[in-house]
């Protein structure tokens, strides 16, 4: 099997994160933004939730790991409330998403340094991942999470309030794994399910500080299906 690797350079790669609902009426333009981001320098991972569910339309994307993500983001951004669409950028609530990379890009330094690779021993039932993550100096604690997020999904909704709509969905977030705390350099591994040939997949890991959920360095592995 042809390698398919990654490697992270001296500067963090931004995280974006967006909490949505095919139920939420107002969700669709974050969606569609999201969409944008496409082959752009950043992890974008969208988290559906269900909380919604209850007007009339199961979003099929949803978790409830997923609505506790965004529990603890925002106990930890000191939020009231959780709502959709919600962008978390670098662990931060970020309610002018509209705004990114028309800004200035980020120059912070990473603190720590992946290198992310399809295993030779992928075949069969799973794909197998590993990744070498060094902390940077001073870097005394770190925790890590995995994810798996496919483009090109499509919801034709048939009630709820977006009833009638036909909704596109990239970066859709199809697992969520986290993969606990560690202290100094750690080898991780990833069992993945096969990728489904019409819908392009990244395998995505995010290390980051475990107090505040900011992330120190992710990064995304995009290969191609059997190859």
């Amino acid at each position: 099997m042809p390698l398919c690797e990654a490697r992270t350079g001296e500067l963090r790669t931004p995280v974006i994160e967006l909490y949505t609902s095919e139920g939420c009426s107002s969700c669709p333009p974050a969606d569609q933004w999201l969409s944008t981001l496409k082959g752009k320098p950043v992890v974008v991972q969208a988290f559906h939730v269900g909380y919604w569910d209850y007007i009339g339309w199961v979003d099929r994307f949803a978790s409830p790991a997923y609505t506790q993500r965004q529990r603890e983001l925002a106990s930890t951004n000191q939020l009231r409330s959780i709502y959709t669409p919600q962008v978390v950028r670098d662990g931060l609530d970020y309610p002018a998403w509209n705004s990114f990379f028309r800004s200035t890009p980020s120059t912070i330094a990473a603190g720590a340094n992946i290198s992310l690779q399809r295993s030779s021993a992928s075949g069969g039932d799973t794909e197998q991942f590993v990744a070498q993550v060094n902390p940077a100096p001073g870097v005394k604690n770190w925790s890590a999470y995995w994810t798996i997020t496919e483009h090109g999904h499509s919801s034709r909704v048939k009630a709820g309030e977006n009833k009638g709509e036909t909704l596109q969905h990239d970066f859709v977030v199809r697992q969520y794994t986290p993969v606990g705390r560690y202290q100094g350099p750690q080898t991780l591994r990833f069992a993945a399910p096969p990728a489904q040939a019409d819908h392009a997949r990244q395998i995505n890991l995010v290390v980051q500080d475990p107090q505040t959920q900011i992330p120190l360095q992710a990064i995304g592995l995009q290969c191609a299906s059997g190859g």
